[in-house]
């Protein structure tokens, strides 16, 4: 027999830490979008591979959501409430939060959101931060 295979070491004095991933249960409650994307997508039983095909992002783009280290766009937000079958975000209470929700749920960015409404992205900028929409028509 060649020597050390099929033998145990002990090292004295050492210290070893072994590490795994806890799964999370499947009722916890995401908080991010990149959780909610992994949750739908472990649920789905389907590979990181699969979910980036299907929002026509790259895999990478899929992966640095899921861990936090970055967030979707918002030209993105369509395909990934059309894959999650739900807008994850909290229903918008005010004039604001409105205006946010419906360019989040078009994947509009705020140029073609203020466009829309023939106004110009600084006053659509205001009218989220929450200032007073001054004309009826809009």
């Amino acid at each position: 027999m060649p020597q050390g295979q099929g033998r145990v070491a002990f090292l004295p004095y050492t210290r070893v830490t072994l590490k795994s991933l806890i799964p999370k249960p499947h009722d916890y409650m995401p908080i991010s979008l990149g959780e909610h994307i992994k949750k739908m997508r472990l649920q789905l039983e389907l590979l990181q591979k699969d979910v980036a095909r299907q929002l026509g992002v790259s895999l990478w783009t899929v992966i640095n959501w899921e861990n936090g280290l970055s967030e979707p766009p918002v030209r993105a937000m369509p395909a990934i409430f059309q894959f999650l079958g739900y807008n994850p975000f909290p229903k918008p209470k005010t004039v604001s939060q409105r205006l946010l929700a419906k360019w989040r749920e078009k994947g509009w960015s705020i140029k073609e959101a203020a466009g829309l409404l023939g106004v110009d992205p600084g006053t659509w900028a205001s009218w989220e931060r929450g200032r007073i929409i001054l004309y009826r028509r809009h």
